[in-house]
């Protein structure tokens, strides 16, 4: 299983390196949000073991806000050298792949598309943890 500091510093060397527009705490959310769900569906198992929680902006891992919280809604500094080895292959091509696809989007459009599934709609007036197999069952309706 990876690790969640792993997949975010993945997700911020992808953009440092890919001359992205950058990655906000928001968007870091829905990224990794995006990559443990895709992971869960495809590979049965999740991505990595932190929990993800329906906040009032979509799914978010709760130590990682607090762990970027300080820039706000600006831009985390990007990472410029990566170990992939801290990676599977599986993981690290599942990560490109949700980068490809979703980190073209602003944060804001991220967060509005993560308002429109079911995981986030079904546990956002609790605020509460969403379960790790409600985001894998919604996700295997994605890939089919």
């Amino acid at each position: 299983m990876a690790n969640l500091q792993d997949v975010a510093q993945y997700f911020l060397y992808l953009d440092g390196t890919n001359e992205g527009d950058g990655i906000s705490n928001l968007k870091l959310q829905k990224l990794v949000y995006y990559a443990q769900g895709f992971y869960s569906a495809i590979f049965d198992k999740p991505l990595f073991n932190e929990d993800i929680s329906a906040w009032t902006h979509g799914p978010v891992v709760p130590d990682l806000y607090h762990q970027y919280k300080q820039c706000g809604s600006n831009h985390i500094p990007p990472v410029n050298d990566f170990d992939a080895s801290s990676l599977e292959k599986d993981e690290l091509e599942l990560i490109e792949e949700v980068f490809e696809v979703f980190g073209q989007y602003s944060a804001w459009k991220l967060r509005n598309m993560t308002h429109e599934e079911s995981p986030w709609l079904d546990h956002e007036a609790d605020a509460g943890v969403i379960p790790k197999k409600v985001i894998t069952e919604y996700f295997k309706t994605r890939i089919n």
